[in-house]
């Protein structure tokens, strides 16, 4: 018989997943992410190593040189990386994102391809849905492909692009039919074909590490091959991509608000007002008691909704909806109470609370914004 008190317990292995990806951000995450934040350095070299460690191809299939993990496992490891530094962690989210939609739905020819050099990290994948007029509403999308005999020309811009410049392999949503969603398709577009471009790299509040950039194509020839799934799938792609990316993206706002919450558990043991350490007066300790109580609850539901998109559960997507918003949220608002309790110097780059404040802003926009995730579990609840 199982024991009751376990039932929510990681397993042995998650665990050890987890302590690996703790001592991996330990050791080359946390010493320099406030260096990489400052003088907005892109780490490849470190998020390279990761690789070595399979955060490249979380779930991956093993038989495409993945490691094969579940989204909670993914989740596990996305968190503990945040921890060090939330905006490098969710870069490594969103290359297992496009490595995981070419292994999931590409053929065979775009798995031998492309996922060997992802795999390694040799060649890094960004995402490309958003475009300068189409954000939420990503039906919408203009960015069109003509079929050309054998190849695709391709036409438009992509807006809000990680990696953009930096990154060598695109996976595209492209208008290939009709308006709407059943006219979109997915391919697959590398950096160096000819009428591709790039953009000024954005001024950003945060996410500091990581170049983001509007991605511009000029009649770009793309070979047929490079379709991903079948015609009129890739809307389908994308928002099957978006329910593991919400709940990394919702990770990652867990590490960075544990993260201020242990600093400043650890501040206010050591600053003394009136004479005494400000964690002995009572709503100090209110308020540590109110950050880890709503930062356990997020992590619950997370962890949980992780499970359902592994099992491919019917109610996925309310779930990864539900915990992305909660988590995102709910991170944001420790990080703040944290900023708080440090008083002015809180506000100072000498302390990391300021950083994770202006990373986990974004979280709330990006992966689909707070209203739109509400907009997802309302509209699954009320037909039913």
């Amino acid at each position: 018989m199982t024991d009751p008190t376990n039932q929510f317990d990681l397993t042995d292995d998650q665990r050890e997943i987890q302590e690996l990806a703790r001592r991996f951000t330990a050791d080359r995450i946390t010493p320099n992410a406030a260096e990489w934040d400052e003088k907005h350095i892109f780490p490849r070299n470190v998020i390279k190593e990761a690789a070595e460690l399979g955060f490249a191809a979380i779930y991956v299939s093993e038989e495409s040189g993945g490691i094969n993990l579940g989204r909670l496992e993914a989740a596990l490891i996305m968190e503990a990386m945040a921890y060090g530094c939330p905006s490098t962690s969710a870069f490594i989210s969103i290359h297992n994102m496009a490595s995981w939609m070419m292994d999931a739905f590409g053929s065979q020819t775009v798995k031998d391809k492309y996922l060997p050099s992802l795999v390694t990290m040799d060649r890094l994948a960004s995402y490309c849905l958003t475009e300068p007029s189409s954000g939420s509403d990503a039906s919408a999308l203009k960015t069109r492909a003509v079929k050309d005999g054998d190849d695709w020309i391709v036409n438009g811009s992509k807006q809000f692009i990680s990696g953009a410049g930096e990154n060598e392999v695109y996976v595209v949503m492209v208008r290939t039919g009709e308006e709407g969603p059943k006219g979109i398709s997915c391919l697959v577009i590398e950096k160096d074909m000819p009428g591709v471009s790039f953009g000024a790299n954005e001024r950003k509040l945060g996410w500091h590490s990581q170049p983001t950039r509007q991605v511009t194509f000029q009649d770009v020839r793309v070979p047929g091959e490079n379709l991903v799934g079948e015609l009129g799938q890739g809307f389908r792609i994308a928002m099957t991509g978006l329910d593991g990316g919400r709940l990394n993206i919702g990770a990652c706002s867990l590490g960075g608000a544990q993260r201020c919450l242990d600093e400043a558990i650890r501040y206010t043991k050591d600053r003394q007002q009136f004479g005494k350490p400000i964690a002995d007066f009572q709503n100090t300790q209110f308020t540590l008691a109110d950050m880890a109580t709503e930062l356990e609850a997020a992590r619950m539901l997370l962890y949980a909704a992780a499970t359902k998109v592994t099992a491919n559960a019917p109610d996925k997507t309310r779930f990864a909806a539900m915990a992305k918003r909660l988590a995102t949220d709910t991170g944001s608002a420790v990080v703040d109470r944290a900023l708080q309790l440090h008083g002015g110097y809180g506000y100072l780059m000498d302390y990391p609370i300021e950083r994770f404040w202006r990373d986990l802003r974004v979280h709330s926009i990006l992966e689909g914004t707070n209203q739109v995730m509400r907009m997802i579990v309302g509209r699954d609840l009320v037909r039913g």
